[in-house]
């Protein structure tokens, strides 16, 4: 099964981490994704750019100006998506298992979200 694990920072405490903080968090996650591409569970991810760089597009009904951009992300909150794995492993434990790896005093939350191999809801 693949699941979406959607990690979660405060921005304002990434921007103020440490030389040797952020080396820290880099080679767990450069740990974290030796193991899993050694069992094959790393599909894909990334690390995403700050909330401030960010333009939402709104729906603006069926409209003749289209949707309506928006400086900044989706939703004002404390923390924000800040890096996202997609894992293929063998059951929700072994997602929540990986996912917990990531937690720390910069992940602050981390999501896992089953992924459809298609568009349809089931």
């Amino acid at each position: 099964m693949k699941y979406m694990v959607l990690m979660y920072a405060d921005p304002a405490a990434t921007a103020a981490m440490t030389d040797e903080q952020r080396a820290g968090v880099f080679r767990r996650h450069e740990e974290l994704h030796r193991d899993l591409e050694g069992s094959g569970e790393m599909l894909n991810g990334a690390g995403l750019a700050y909330p401030a760089d960010t333009t939402t597009l709104r729906w603006n009904g069926d409209g003749p100006d289209g949707p309506t951009p928006v400086d900044g992300p989706f939703a004002a909150a404390a923390e924000h998506l800040t890096a996202y794995y997609v894992i293929d492993c063998a059951s929700p434990e072994r997602a929540r298992e990986i996912a917990g790896r990531v937690l720390d005093f910069h992940v602050v939350a981390v999501e896992v979200r089953p992924v459809h191999d298609s568009f349809g809801m089931g």
